[in-house]
C-alpha cells in the first residue's frame, strides 16, 4: 500500500485542473472525481493518464465526490486538493504531522495570486452562534477587525510555526483514512457544498483527535473558481442551508435560537438587494425560503429541526 494519494475534485474546472496536475510529484496515485462538468475538465485530466479520472454523471456534490476519491485509493493517507490550487511543496511534511500521536489530519501554507499568505482562510477556529451571527449579519465585512472575527479566522495566527489547529481549510487538506472511515466520511447531506469541512473538523474534534498546520507544505490556490458561477440567489441558499443543518447539529438550543434570528434579520436586506441585481421576483425566493425554514427551526424540537435544516440545504 502506498502511504500517500490525491484527491481532487471537480467541477466546470478546465481552466484549472491542468496546472494542478501538472504541479503534483510523479508517482504519486492521483484521482479525479468531475461531477458532471459541461467544459473541458474532463478532456484535461485524460491528457494526463498518470491520473485516473472517476466521471460521475450527475452533480453528486462535493463531499460525496470526496468521499469517492478518498474510497478509490490504496493508501495511509488522502490528500485532499482543490482542482484551483498549484502544488509547490510539502507532502511529506503533512505527512510527517499526520503521523503524530493523535491526529486526524494537516493543513498547509495557501498562497494567493499575489504570493501572500491567505490569513483568515487557510486556518479558522470551528465556528460558535456569535461568530455565524456575526458572518450573517455582514458585521465580519464591515467591521474584519472585530474580535469576533479576528478569533474566528485566527488573524492572531502565526503562519511560519506549526500549531495544532481547529480549522485548516480543505484546499489542502490530508486526512488520515483509517480516521475518516471511522467517522463515516465526509457528510453527504451537505449539499452541493459549504460546511461538509467545518461538520467533520467538528467531528475530528469530538472523536478526541486534532488537526494541525505546517508552513512548510506550500500551495498556490487562486480560489472559489466553481461557486463563482452559481447566481448570489443559488449560493446563498446553498451556503444558509448548510450553515443551518450545521447550527442545528452542533449547537444547543440557545445557539440554534440566536443563529436563525441573525438569518431572519439579515435575508431581508440580501432578498432586496438580489432583487435590484437580478430584477425579477424569483431572486428573492431563495431568501424567503431561508427566512422561512429559519423561523420553522426556532419553534420546533431538535429532531424536526434536523429534519427542517435537511430539507432547506437540499432545496
Amino acid at each position: 500500500m502506498d502511504r500517500i494519494g490525491i484527491v481532487i475534485v471537480a467541477h466546470n474546472s478546465g481552466r484549472e485542473i491542468g496546472r494542478c496536475l501538472d504541479s503534483l510529484p510523479a508517482g504519486i496515485e492521483t484521482v479525479v472525481v468531475d461531477n458532471a462538468s459541461g467544459d473541458g475538465t474532463r478532456q484535461e485530466v485524460m491528457k494526463r493518464p498518470a491520473a485516473r479520472l472517476i466521471a460521475n454523471p450527475w452533480n453528486r456534490g462535493f463531499a460525496a465526490a470526496a468521499n469517492q476519491g478518498i474510497d478509490a485509493l490504496d493508501c495511509d493517507l488522502a490528500l485532499l486538493l482543490n482542482p484551483d490550487v498549484e502544488l509547490v511543496s510539502g507532502l511529506d511534511s503533512l505527512a510527517a504531522q499526520c503521523a503524530r500521536e493523535g491526529v486526524a489530519a494537516a493543513g498547509g501554507r495557501l498562497l494567493g495570486a499575489d504570493g501572500r499568505t491567505q490569513a483568515g482562510f487557510m486556518v479558522r477556529r470551528l465556528p460558535t452562534p456569535l461568530t455565524l451571527a456575526f458572518e450573517i449579519l455582514g458585521l465580519n465585512r464591515l467591521w474584519p477587525g472585530n474580535p469576533v472575527n479576528r478569533r474566528y479566522r485566527c488573524f492572531d495566527f502565526d503562519p511560519d510555526a506549526e500549531a495544532s489547529v481547529e480549522q485548516p481549510a480543505g484546499a489542502l487538506l490530508m486526512i488520515r483514512r483509517d480516521v475518516w472511515r471511522q467517522l463515516g466520511g465526509f457528510d453527504e447531506s451537505f449539499y452541493p457544498v459549504w460546511f461538509e469541512d467545518v461538520d467533520f473538523a467538528k467531528r475530528v474534534a469530538m472523536a478526541g483527535y486534532s488537526m494541525r498546520y505546517t508552513p512548510l507544505a506550500v500551495a498556490k490556490h487562486s480560489g472559489a473558481h466553481s461557486v463563482s458561477q452559481l447566481p448570489r440567489s443559488t449560493k446563498d441558499r446553498h451556503w444558509y442551508g448548510n450553515l443551518l443543518k450545521y447550527t442545528v447539529r452542533h449547537f444547543a438550543r440557545g445557539g440554534v435560537v440566536a443563529v436563525c434570528a441573525s438569518l431572519v434579520l439579515g435575508s431581508v436586506p440580501r432578498a432586496v438587494f438580489a432583487l435590484l441585481q437580478e430584477r425579477r421576483l424569483e431572486a428573492i425566493s431563495s431568501y424567503v425560503r431561508i427566512m422561512r425554514q429559519a423561523g420553522s427551526l426556532v419553534f420546533s424540537g431538535k429532531r424536526r429541526n434536523a429534519h427542517i435544516a435537511s430539507a432547506v440545504a437540499v432545496e
